[in-house]
């Protein structure tokens, strides 16, 4: 009997582990064009289980991958890496231009307009989630269509002047 219930857990641990990344949902995964050695993620978060934390980030196009945000400081713009991100049951996080973003560094091609690449997200729960990125215009925003939904909560919302990452 005991070998019987060992063997159910082992079963359903595989399952548990997909119900924990099935309450995390990121769509909307944009980047501009990048000709350099650094690029940037923007895209969006929504968490439908227990809150979670975003922990990190990598993708095999670049050398890292960091969460910063971007601030002001005394009328300089500036940045800063983050160690995580708070998400929150039933709110979406906007990782936007001018506020928190993944930073890529050590970017091994250039990002050309309509290009694909993965990014994955580590979160402190739900595990490891993966989605594809899309390479938008220099100077693009957030895709046509894809309005943040209500509700949406915005991580250090965008600096007033300066150069926005």
């Amino acid at each position: 009997m005991r070998r019987v219930i060992v063997a159910a857990i082992l079963l359903a641990l595989p399952v548990l582990g997909l119900a924990q990344q099935d309450t995390i949902r990121v769509e909307n995964a944009w980047s501009r064009v990048a000709t350099g050695r650094t690029g940037v993620v923007y895209l969006m978060i929504t968490d439908t289980g227990a809150p979670d934390r975003l922990t990190g980030a990598s993708s095999p196009i670049a050398a890292s991958a960091e969460l910063h945000e971007s601030f002001t400081d005394h009328g300089v713009a500036k940045m800063r890496s983050v160690a995580a991100l708070p998400v929150e049951t039933g709110k979406t996080v906007a990782l936007a231009p001018g506020a928190t973003h993944i930073m890529l560094t050590g970017v091994k091609q250039p990002l050309n307009q309509g290009d694909h690449f993965p990014v994955t997200l580590y979160f402190e729960k739900a595990g490891s989630v993966t989605t594809t990125v899309t390479v938008q215009r220099a100077g693009g925003s957030m895709p046509m269509g894809h309005d943040a939904p209500s509700g949406m909560h915005m991580q250090n919302m965008p600096m007033q002047g300066g150069q926005r990452q």
